[in-house]
This record gives structure tokens, sequence and C-alpha cells, in this order.
């Protein structure tokens, strides 16, 4: 597997390449990255073959926007996929008012939950504004899940499912935009969004991986279904996979409980036998699915990238998922690399 195998996307007329960019870290999320890292990593990434670029309006109040938009300017527009966000409008202010938690030093805007169908439509040119460029290929209604909007999920819901979802779909009918979809930490919401409105693809963080499968029940047949497309976003469970069953692991960003540790210890127990680092089975088990075309990562330095780029390309025996299953440690019906 490489990361510039192109796939088609679900039921549009876009390919993807198998590995997609993920711009968060270059909101300069919990860390400052500097410019000529941010466009050092494009670069990087675009001499593997990555043509999918996914970013939002949330990551570093604009920042990452803005740092997308300067690496992909002058490259040909037709050779590569960019996927942004709705949800949220930048509005200026003065650095010292804005509280950039957890971004760092980010671009001079404040953050405003906004999922009307005029907020929207405002948005989508407001990010091609911040972008420079006169497209996107597919647009996310941003975080509408318990995750990020606790109790007030089930109304910000109905609101997306109507003003932004409306929106959407009038820019998908006059061919301003090729997909809309769903961004979100959970597939309950995909799911429940899909069963709702005509979407064409998600991008799940995290929640279909290989400590994870529930996805598989109701929401990926679904997908099946009906071609929607999913990206999947981070597929280590925010680091447990990618760091192995230590000390203070990170699953779901908070320390792994004990029965978390204990599963990922067995797993990794089978990799050892195979040869096959945690890391590149956890990436390549999740674009298996034949309702995932890509897999979306953030990175905040070369060198991060080009570890991503070897695990995606690690060659992993088939007797290895055969074994995993064997041992109950991954689902019966869950797809494995051919």
């Amino acid at each position: 597997m490489h990361a510039s195998d192109k796939r088609k996307f679900g039921r549009t007329d876009i390919e993807v390449t198998s590995f997609g960019f993920g711009t968060a870290p270059l909101g300069n999320i919990f860390q400052e990255i500097d410019e000529a890292t941010a466009a050092a990593m494009f670069e990087h990434a675009w001499d593997a073959g990555v043509r999918f670029f996914d970013t939002a309006p949330m990551y570093g109040h604009g920042l990452a926007e803005l740092r997308t938009g300067h690496a992909l300017r002058w490259k040909e527009r037709d050779d590569f996929v960019l996927a942004s966000k709705v949800g949220r409008l930048l509005r200026p202010a003065r650095r010292d008012t804005i509280d950039f938690a957890p971004w760092k030093n980010a671009a001079p805007f404040t953050m405003h939950f906004d999922y009307s169908y005029d907020g929207t439509m405002r948005a989508f040119e407001d990010s091609l504004q911040r972008l420079g460029l006169e497209r996107m290929e597919m647009c996310f209604i941003h975080d509408i899940d318990v995750f990020t909007r606790g109790d007030a999920q089930p109304e910000v819901f109905e609101q997306a499912m109507d003003g932004a979802w409306r929106a959407l779909e009038k820019l998908r009918s006059e061919k301003l935009v090729k997909a809309i979809g769903v961004g979100v930490n959970e597939w309950q919401v995909c799911h429940e969004a899909l069963k709702r409105r005509d979407f064409d693809c998600f991008l799940l963080a995290g929640r279909y991986t290989l400590l994870e499968q529930d996805a598989l029940d109701a929401f990926l047949p679904l997908c099946e279904e009906r071609g929607a497309a999913v990206v999947v976003g981070g597929g280590f469970n925010s680091g447990i996979l990618a760091t192995g069953a230590k000390e203070g692991a990170k699953y779901n960003y908070a320390p792994a409980p004990r029965e978390i540790l204990e599963k990922v210890a067995k797993i990794e127990a089978v990799c050892a036998e195979h040869g096959v680092p945690l890391a590149a089975a956890a990436l390549q088990f999740v674009v298996a699915h034949p309702a995932v075309p890509s897999f979306m990562a953030g990175t905040r330095t070369v060198e991060q990238l080009d570890q991503n780029l070897a695990w995606f390309s690690h060659p992993i025996p088939g007797e290895f998922w055969a074994d995993l299953k064997r041992k109950g440690l991954l689902r019966e019906d869950a797809p494995v690399p051919a």
C-alpha cells in the first residue's frame, strides 16, 4: 500500500489518495510550529504523492487555512483534493483579547459557532478567501457531536440538519462543491445525519480503529449501501496505537484505562510474532474497509510525517490479521487488507 494510491471517493467522481494530510497541528495546537516547518511538511507530503488535504477554520483560528492555501496556491489546481469545514465564523480581534487555548499564537480572530443557512454560506466564502483558492472539493459540517457540544448537542444537531444542510445542499446543487458531509468524533452522530439527510461523506476522528469497531454494526453498512465515503482521522485512538501499551499512554485524549492497556498489549504480542509495527497495523487496518477510501493524519514534524508514510506502506502478512481474529482481538466481520 502506498500513500499515493488513488481511490474513488464514495459515489462522487472525486479520487483521493489513500493517505491524506491533516492540518490541525498546523493551527499550532498545543505547541507552535514555525512557517518553515509547516511549508516543509506540505512539500514533503506532496513529494510523497499525497494529494488530499483537509483543513478547517477552527484549526488555529484560521491559521491552518492560511498555511494550507499558501502551500497549495501555485500547484496545478486539478492535481489535488481539498476539504474544509463550516460551523464556525471568525471575526478579527486584537491578539491580547483572544483566548487561543488549546492553540498557541494562532491567527488574530475570535471563533463563533454558527450552523444557520446564512452563517454557513458566509463561512464557506470566508474559507475560500483565507485559502486564496477558488474552490474546495468537499465541505464538512464541523463538531456537531456530544464530545464538542455536550448538553447542547441535540439542539445544535437540529440547527445543522436544517440551516447548514440546506446551504451545503445548495452549494452542491450549483456544483460549487462536489461532496458534502459531517466531521465529528462520534460515529453515532454520522449515522444519525446519514439517516436524516443525503450526505456524500464523513470525517470521523478515531472511531473506527484497530481497538474500536462498533461502527461496523450499523453506520458503515449504511455508508456502503448509500455510497457515502468515510475519511478516518487519527487512527491511533489519540496515541496508544502509536506508542503501544506503556504507562500514561493516551486513549481518546486521556490516559488509557487498564482494560485498553491490556488489549493493546495483546495486539502488540501478535505484532511482535509477525514483525509488524503496531502503528503500521493501525493505519492499514482503517483503509481496508470498502467505505473508507482515505486515512487523514496530522503531524508536527517532517520526521513524524515520514514515519506515518513508512508505516502506511510497511508490508503486513495476511496471517497477521487472521491471528488477531483467532485470538478475539479483532472483530470477525472487520475487513482487513488483502
